[in-house]
Protein backbone atom coordinates (compact mmCIF):
# COMPACT_ATOMS: atom_id res chain seq x y z
CA UNK A 1 0.00 0.00 0.00
CA UNK A 2 1.61 3.56 -0.86
CA UNK A 3 3.00 5.60 2.30
CA UNK A 4 0.81 8.44 1.06
CA UNK A 5 -3.10 8.38 0.18
CA UNK A 6 -3.85 9.43 -3.26
CA UNK A 7 -6.79 11.21 -3.93
CA UNK A 8 -9.18 10.96 -6.73
CA UNK A 9 -10.76 13.64 -8.98
CA UNK A 10 -14.85 13.47 -8.70
CA UNK A 11 -16.47 14.12 -12.08
CA UNK A 12 -20.08 15.24 -12.99
CA UNK A 13 -21.48 13.15 -15.91
CA UNK A 14 -19.78 16.01 -18.54
CA UNK A 15 -16.84 15.59 -17.01
CA UNK A 16 -16.60 18.62 -15.18
CA UNK A 17 -14.19 18.24 -11.76
CA UNK A 18 -17.21 18.49 -9.02
CA UNK A 19 -14.43 17.53 -6.04
CA UNK A 20 -12.32 14.86 -4.75
CA UNK A 21 -12.25 11.86 -2.77
CA UNK A 22 -9.58 9.13 -1.27
CA UNK A 23 -8.83 7.02 -3.51
CA UNK A 24 -9.34 3.76 -1.14
CA UNK A 25 -12.64 5.04 0.11
CA UNK A 26 -14.62 5.66 -3.72
CA UNK A 27 -14.02 2.18 -5.05
CA UNK A 28 -17.16 0.37 -3.84
CA UNK A 29 -20.01 -1.03 -4.94
CA UNK A 30 -21.44 2.77 -6.12
CA UNK A 31 -18.06 4.27 -7.09
CA UNK A 32 -18.46 7.93 -8.64
CA UNK A 33 -17.48 8.58 -12.22
CA UNK A 34 -13.98 9.87 -10.97
CA UNK A 35 -11.04 10.60 -13.49
CA UNK A 36 -8.30 8.25 -13.94
CA UNK A 37 -5.72 6.72 -17.08
CA UNK A 38 -4.20 3.67 -18.86
CA UNK A 39 -1.19 3.10 -20.10
CA UNK A 40 0.22 0.81 -22.58
CA UNK A 41 3.90 0.51 -22.45
CA UNK A 42 6.23 -1.34 -25.25
CA UNK A 43 9.84 -1.65 -25.27
CA UNK A 44 12.47 -0.94 -28.26
CA UNK A 45 11.74 -4.32 -29.30
CA UNK A 46 8.33 -3.61 -30.03
CA UNK A 47 7.06 -5.94 -27.28
CA UNK A 48 4.15 -4.86 -24.90
CA UNK A 49 4.35 -5.09 -21.11
CA UNK A 50 1.48 -6.59 -19.32
CA UNK A 51 0.71 -6.85 -15.66
CA UNK A 52 -1.00 -9.10 -13.41
CA UNK A 53 -2.79 -7.14 -10.85
CA UNK A 54 -1.88 -8.43 -7.13
CA UNK A 55 -3.74 -10.41 -5.32
CA UNK A 56 -4.03 -7.68 -2.55
CA UNK A 57 -5.62 -4.79 -4.94
CA UNK A 58 -9.20 -3.82 -4.29
CA UNK A 59 -10.61 -4.08 -7.48
CA UNK A 60 -9.51 -7.17 -10.01
CA UNK A 61 -7.43 -8.93 -8.39
CA UNK A 62 -5.26 -11.70 -10.10
CA UNK A 63 -6.02 -10.55 -13.44
CA UNK A 64 -4.33 -9.81 -16.12
CA UNK A 65 -4.38 -6.33 -17.73
CA UNK A 66 -2.64 -3.53 -19.36
CA UNK A 67 0.89 -2.26 -18.52
CA UNK A 68 -0.56 0.23 -15.48
CA UNK A 69 -3.18 1.99 -14.46
CA UNK A 70 -3.78 5.40 -12.06
CA UNK A 71 -5.59 8.49 -11.36
CA UNK A 72 -3.92 11.65 -11.85
CA UNK A 73 -4.60 14.09 -8.45
CA UNK A 74 -5.97 17.16 -8.35
CA UNK A 75 -3.82 19.68 -10.60
CA UNK A 76 -1.58 16.97 -11.61
CA UNK A 77 -0.71 16.43 -15.33
CA UNK A 78 -1.76 13.11 -16.91
CA UNK A 79 2.27 13.17 -18.07
CA UNK A 80 3.57 13.55 -14.20
CA UNK A 81 0.79 11.28 -12.92
CA UNK A 82 2.03 8.35 -15.59
CA UNK A 83 5.73 9.16 -14.56
CA UNK A 84 4.52 8.90 -10.63
CA UNK A 85 2.68 5.43 -11.30
CA UNK A 86 5.60 4.08 -13.66
CA UNK A 87 8.11 4.49 -11.05
CA UNK A 88 5.52 3.51 -7.88
CA UNK A 89 4.08 0.16 -9.82
CA UNK A 90 7.09 -1.06 -11.49
CA UNK A 91 10.12 0.89 -11.24
CA UNK A 92 10.52 2.05 -14.52
CA UNK A 93 10.93 5.45 -16.22
CA UNK A 94 8.99 5.70 -19.64
CA UNK A 95 9.36 8.33 -21.94
CA UNK A 96 7.74 9.37 -25.52
CA UNK A 97 4.08 9.28 -23.62
CA UNK A 98 1.36 9.91 -25.83
CA UNK A 99 -2.31 10.10 -25.62
CA UNK A 100 -4.29 7.72 -28.05
CA UNK A 101 -7.88 7.59 -27.10
CA UNK A 102 -8.60 10.91 -25.25
CA UNK A 103 -12.29 10.14 -24.77
CA UNK A 104 -11.91 6.78 -23.37
CA UNK A 105 -14.52 6.03 -20.45
CA UNK A 106 -16.35 2.96 -19.01
CA UNK A 107 -18.31 1.19 -15.94
CA UNK A 108 -17.39 -2.17 -14.53
CA UNK A 109 -18.27 -4.52 -12.29
CA UNK A 110 -15.53 -6.93 -10.93
CA UNK A 111 -16.76 -11.00 -8.96
CA UNK A 112 -16.99 -9.38 -5.64
CA UNK A 113 -19.30 -5.93 -6.87
CA UNK A 114 -16.20 -3.14 -6.84
CA UNK A 115 -17.37 -0.87 -9.50
CA UNK A 116 -14.67 0.73 -11.60
CA UNK A 117 -16.36 4.02 -13.04
CA UNK A 118 -14.10 6.26 -15.24
CA UNK A 119 -13.05 8.65 -17.54
CA UNK A 120 -10.01 7.10 -18.06
CA UNK A 121 -7.67 8.48 -21.56
CA UNK A 122 -5.28 5.76 -23.27
CA UNK A 123 -1.92 6.36 -23.30
CA UNK A 124 0.80 4.66 -24.95
CA UNK A 125 4.31 4.79 -23.67
CA UNK A 126 8.34 3.27 -23.80
CA UNK A 127 11.10 2.52 -21.65
CA UNK A 128 14.31 1.02 -21.80
CA UNK A 129 14.13 -0.44 -17.90
CA UNK A 130 13.27 -3.96 -17.00
CA UNK A 131 10.86 -4.12 -14.83
CA UNK A 132 10.67 -4.26 -10.89
CA UNK A 133 7.47 -4.28 -9.51
CA UNK A 134 5.74 -3.55 -6.20
CA UNK A 135 4.41 -6.70 -4.93
CA UNK A 136 1.22 -4.62 -3.42
CA UNK A 137 0.65 -3.76 -6.94
CA UNK A 138 1.79 -6.49 -9.03
CA UNK A 139 2.13 -10.30 -8.66
CA UNK A 140 3.80 -10.54 -12.69
CA UNK A 141 4.26 -9.45 -15.69
CA UNK A 142 5.72 -10.49 -19.11
CA UNK A 143 6.58 -8.90 -22.30
CA UNK A 144 4.48 -9.91 -25.51
CA UNK A 145 4.04 -8.80 -29.33
CA UNK A 146 0.78 -6.58 -29.87
CA UNK A 147 -0.35 -9.43 -31.78
CA UNK A 148 -0.54 -12.14 -29.21
CA UNK A 149 -2.14 -9.58 -26.52
CA UNK A 150 -4.51 -9.18 -28.78
CA UNK A 151 -5.21 -12.97 -29.52
CA UNK A 152 -4.90 -13.87 -25.91
CA UNK A 153 -7.86 -11.09 -24.88
CA UNK A 154 -9.96 -12.15 -27.92
CA UNK A 155 -9.78 -16.24 -26.68
CA UNK A 156 -10.06 -15.70 -23.19
CA UNK A 157 -11.41 -12.42 -22.03
CA UNK A 158 -12.44 -13.80 -18.60
CA UNK A 159 -8.63 -13.72 -17.94
CA UNK A 160 -8.32 -10.05 -18.64
CA UNK A 161 -9.43 -6.73 -17.44
CA UNK A 162 -12.69 -5.51 -19.32
CA UNK A 163 -10.93 -2.32 -19.50
CA UNK A 164 -7.88 -4.02 -21.85
CA UNK A 165 -10.68 -5.74 -24.04
CA UNK A 166 -12.93 -2.73 -24.57
CA UNK A 167 -9.43 -0.72 -24.75
CA UNK A 168 -7.86 -2.78 -27.84
CA UNK A 169 -11.76 -2.51 -29.64
CA UNK A 170 -11.14 0.91 -29.57
CA UNK A 171 -8.09 1.30 -30.73
CA UNK A 172 -8.80 -1.17 -33.64
CA UNK A 173 -11.52 0.96 -34.70
CA UNK A 174 -9.07 4.06 -34.61
CA UNK A 175 -6.73 2.08 -36.68
CA UNK A 176 -4.12 2.72 -33.76
CA UNK A 177 -1.49 0.35 -32.55
CA UNK A 178 0.20 0.17 -29.00
CA UNK A 179 3.01 -0.31 -30.37
CA UNK A 180 3.19 2.31 -33.43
Amino acid sequence: MSAFPETVVLLADDRTPIGTADKFTVHTDHTPLHLAFSCHVRNTDGDVLVTRRALSKKTWPGVWTNTFCGHPGPDESFEDAIARRASRELGITVRDVELVLPDFRYRAVDASGIVENEVCPVFRAVTDDLPAPADDEVAEYAWVSEDSLRAAVAGAPFGWSPWLGWQLTELEAAGLHITR
